[in-house]
């Protein structure tokens, strides 16, 4: 260990990371389990009487098509965004600011909750509603996209494991939307409450995230990595000029040129199996999770309060906290290795989950048989899935940066974070042949 390096005291890099990885993915998971909410606004003729999240569970019968078309268009809504703005993350995020993509995302995120939760107390048509709440999630996965491919190509400047935080605070996010959707249902508290208390809840944790950001360019820690990122170039141009012996610049600027245009496709060229893999991995997940998954109806209870639990706890708890498992664990544990040929082929072998869920109670379905009845079987699916899908993404995200040199991992990390995002579009978009087949 080189004892120039200063020391992460009290793990405060490592935390604020977490935080910052917290607030990515936060936004997009509490509209995500809000639909009950969200649906309940764009009903027809009357408001819905009763009062809580588990409202219209089983009786899908009297939806409007606002209502029937919410969860697929939001997930469009989402995923297109979220990978354009990844596309263009990658290639300009060297001609923003880090501080504007970053700390201005959060703040552009921040302001569209305060909205949600102003909007809460407003009565709105449906239409109405519904289109303002579309343009809400294109514009907070955009500023997301940004954030998230800005904090990759940061952490790549970091050690290895300082991807681990961002991975694990975006798999705390889920959980915490769930463990919050969970509490609105055993409340039994009036739906626009609880959706008010929510979304405030979130711009919090948002506000947290944008002091965590502030207080990290003090650390000695981060500075230390931040100013080495800007080392290698400069001794490489201190060579280049004292070798120069006559005033050669067109030739000069060349070899520039040669090095700087086409970085991009050279990094990609070191990284692709790493990048195809974590694409991979978030299209099987998103293909399945939740547009399969959330249509699995219990056998084990007829309306009961497992009924009415089931979904949120086998479904929403569970993915998200085996995902957190699984993104945490590579904090301890790094195997395989990122030359191993043997993890994309365990990503590969994800596939089989497909047909998993396909088989299980979902309801509506018209073509294929149930083949697994019993509710064990659907929750020991759903851990598997979940925590291969947070482990051996996240081993690929901590990876592809390790794998250029150091002066070209925050592009490294930009490029992980599209492929990653290019994953979830292709997710969302499949999932509707999958929903389909059924």
């Amino acid at each position: 260990m080189d004892p120039q390096v200063p020391k992460d005291n009290y793990k405060a890099v490592w935390l604020i990371f977490f935080m910052l990885g917290l607030g990515t993915l936060l936004p997009w998971n509490f509209f995500m389990t809000a639909t009950m909410y969200f649906t309940s606004r764009l009903a027809d003729p009357q408001p819905l009487n009763a009062g809580n999240f588990s409202v219209n569970q089983t009786g899908g019968e009297t939806r409007s098509v606002l209502q029937a078309k919410f969860n697929n268009v939001m997930t469009l809504c989402a995923m297109l965004p979220l990978l354009a703005f990844s596309c263009l993350n990658s290639v300009l995020h060297q001609r923003i600011p880090q501080k504007l993509r970053i700390a201005g995302s959060l703040t552009a995120i921040l302001v569209l909750f305060l909205l949600t939760a102003i909007l809460v107390k407003v009565e709105i048509e449906p239409f109405s509603f519904f289109s303002i709440t579309m343009i809400k999630i294109v514009c907070i996965n955009s500023f997301g996209a940004i954030l998230q491919g800005s904090l990759f190509g940061m952490a790549g400047l970091l050690p290895a494991s300082y991807t681990t935080p961002i991975m694990s605070g975006q798999g705390l996010a889920g959980t915490f939307a769930a463990f919050a959707m969970i509490c609105a249902i055993a409340s039994g508290s009036a739906l626009k409450d609880s959706a008010f208390g929510y979304f405030i809840t979130a711009c919090v944790v948002i506000g947290i995230a944008i002091a965590s950001y502030v207080a990290l360019p003090k650390l000695a820690f981060f500075q230390y990595y931040q100013s080495n990122q800007h080392k290698p170039a400069g001794d490489e141009e201190n060579k280049m000029g004292l070798m120069k012996t006559d005033p050669n610049k067109p030739e000069d600027k060349t070899t520039e040129e040669t090095k700087q245009s086409p970085s991009v496709l050279n990094i990609f060229k070191k990284i692709w199996v790493m990048a195809l893999s974590v694409c991979f991995a978030f299209t099987i997940t998103i293909g399945t999770f939740p547009a399969v998954t959330v249509d699995v109806q219990s056998y084990a209870a007829d309306g009961g309060a497992w009924g009415k639990y089931f979904i949120p706890v086998s479904c929403f708890l569970f993915f998200n906290v085996f995902d957190w498992a699984g993104r945490s664990l590579t904090a301890v544990c790094m195997w395989p290795g990122k030359d191993s040929k043997l993890l994309p082929g365990l990503l590969l072998a994800r596939v089989i989950f497909v047909p998993l869920f396909m088989l299980c109670n979902v309801q509506p379905r018209l073509n294929l048989p149930v083949y697994f009845t019993h509710d064990g079987w659907y929750i020991a699916f759903m851990i598997l899935f979940a925590f291969s899908n947070g482990y051996l993404a996240s081993l690929c995200m901590c990876f592809g940066p390790k794998k250029v040199d150091p002066s070209e991992a925050e592009t490294a990390g930009a490029i992980m974070a599209f492929f990653l995002s290019l994953g979830l579009a292709l997710g969302a978009c499949l999932s509707f042949l999958f929903r389909g087949i059924i």
